[in-house]
C-alpha cells in the first residue's frame, strides 16, 4: 500500500465492485478459470433487467464520485431534481426522488392506504404497493384483466366507492407487457380522479413504441390528482443502486415524501445525473431490447405457444404447464425465468437479456418442453 496512491486503490477497488454487481460479469468470466466461469453461465432472465448497465460513462461517473461517499446527499440531490423537472416539464416542488420506483409505490401505499383505506387495481398486476398497502390495514379491490389481458377500466370504475382513495395502473402491465389504449386511459383518468387518486406506475414507459403515446405526467401538469412513477432500474441499467421518482401536484407530492423513509445515496444520485445525459446508451438499450424481443417472439412462433407483443423489456407467453414445473426445470438448465403470477398459472415471463442469453433460454425452452 505504501507504493500506492490509497485514493486511486480506493477507486479502483470501488470500480471494481460496482463492475461486478451491475452487469460486468462476462467481462469478469472471460479472464477467469473454467471453474470460475461457470456461475456466469445462468441467463437470469427472472426480474426484467438490463443486462448492459450502467453505460461506461455511469460507471465513471459512480468512481468518481467515491470521493463524495462520505457526504450527506443532499446537496446532489438537489441537482438531480432539477434534471427530472426539467426532463418532465415540471417545476421541482412535483419531483419525489425514491429509493428505486418500488419505494415510490410503498410511500404511496402508506399515504393512501393507512387507516383502512381502499385501493383499486388490476389482477395480475405489480404488487409492491397493493401488498405494502394491506400490511397497513388497506383493502385492495383486484380487478381481473380482460381477455386481452389488459386493465379492465370499467369494471374498475365500478368498483369505486366513497372509501376509495386510490387506483393503481401499471402501464405498461406487468406482467403481461400489455399497453392500454391511450385515448381510453386519458377518458378514464379525468372522469375518475375527482373520486380517487390515479396512480400510473410508468417504469416501463421508454419501451413504448407507439409514436405520441402520452406519460399521465400531462395529467399532472394540469393540476389533476395523478401520481407517476418513473425508474433508473430498466432502461438505464441501474437496477442494483435503486434509485427512482414520483411526479405529482406539490401538495400530493409533499405528502409522499413526507412518507419515504429510505431516501437515496450520493453514488445513485450522480449516477441517475449521467445516465439522462447519455442518450447514447439509452437508444443502445432501446435497440437491444428490440432485438430480443424478436427473438423470443421467433422463438414462440416456431414451438407454436401463444404469446402477449409486449411493450416492455419481457414477454408473458403461455406455457400450458404449471409455472412451478417449468421454472423448476428451467432452473436446471441454468435459466431463471419469472415468479408465479397468480391466477395464470400456466404463463411465463421471460425478461430480454443478452443475445446470449437469449439462445440460452430458447435451447434450454425446447428442450424442456420437449
Amino acid at each position: 500500500m505504501k507504493n500506492i496512491d490509497r485514493r486511486q486503490w480506493l477507486k479502483t477497488a470501488g470500480l471494481s465492485g460496482g463492475f461486478m454487481l451491475f452487469g460486468g460479469l462476462n467481462a469478469v468470466a472471460m479472464e477467469a478459470t473454467p471453474s470460475a466461469i461457470q456461475p456466469y453461465r445462468v441467463a437470469q432472465l427472472n426480474s426484467n433487467e438490463n443486462p448492459f448497465g450502467p453505460s461506461k460513462k455511469v460507471r465513471a461517473a459512480i468512481t468518481n464520485t467515491f470521493d463524495e461517499a462520505c457526504r450527506y446527499p443532499f446537496r446532489a440531490l438537489t441537482g438531480l431534481v432539477e434534471m427530472i423537472a426539467e426532463k418532465e416539464g415540471v417545476t421541482k416542488d412535483c419531483v419525489v426522488v425514491t429509493g428505486g420506483s418500488t419505494e415510490g409505490l410503498k410511500a404511496a401505499g402508506l399515504t393512501y392506504g393507512i387507516g383502512g383505506g381502499e385501493l383499486i387495481a388490476a389482477d395480475p398486476t405489480f404488487q409492491a404497493m397493493l401488498r405494502y398497502a394491506e400490511n397497513l390495514g388497506a383493502y385492495v379491490h383486484r380487478v381481473p384483466l380482460n381477455d386481452e389481458m389488459e386493465h379492465d377500466l370499467e369494471t374498475m370504475a365500478k368498483r369505486v366507492t366513497s372509501k376509495t382513495r386510490l387506483i393503481f395502473i401499471c402501464n405498461p402491465n406487468n406482467p403481461t407487457g400489455t399497453l392500454l389504449n391511450k385515448d381510453k386511459l386519458l377518458s378514464f383518468c379525468k372522469a375518475i380522479d375527482d373520486k380517487a387518486v390515479v396512480f400510473s406506475d410508468e417504469a416501463y414507459y421508454d419501451f413504448i413504441t407507439e409514436p405520441d403515446y402520452p406519460s399521465m405526467v400531462q395529467l399532472v401538469k394540469a393540476g389533476r390528482n395523478v401520481i407517476v412513477s418513473k425508474t433508473f432500474s430498466k432502461v438505464f441499467g441501474l437496477a442494483g443502486m435503486r434509485i427512482g421518482y414520483l411526479i405529482a401536484r406539490p401538495d400530493i407530492a409533499r405528502r409522499l415524501r413526507a412518507n419515504v423513509m429510505a431516501n437515496s445515496n450520493i453514488l445513485a444520485i450522480e449516477a441517475a445525473k449521467e445516465a439522462l445525459r447519455d442518450n447514447d446508451f439509452y437508444k443502445f438499450s432501446i435497440l437491444k431490447n428490440v432485438e430480443a424481443k424478436n427473438y423470443l417472439y421467433q422463438t414462440f412462433n416456431d414451438m407454436g405457444l401463444p404469446y402477449i407483443k409486449s411493450h416492455t423489456n419481457f414477454v408473458f407467453f403461455k406455457t400450458g404447464r404449471p409455472i412451478q414445473e417449468l421454472n423448476a426445470a428451467m432452473r436446471k438448465e441454468n435459466v431463471w425465468i419469472g415468479r408465479p403470477f397468480p391466477p395464470l398459472y400456466n404463463w411465463a415471463r421471460i425478461s430480454t437479456g443478452r443475445m446470449e442469453d437469449m439462445q440460452l433460454f430458447g435451447a434450454a425452452l425446447k428442450k424442456v418442453m420437449g
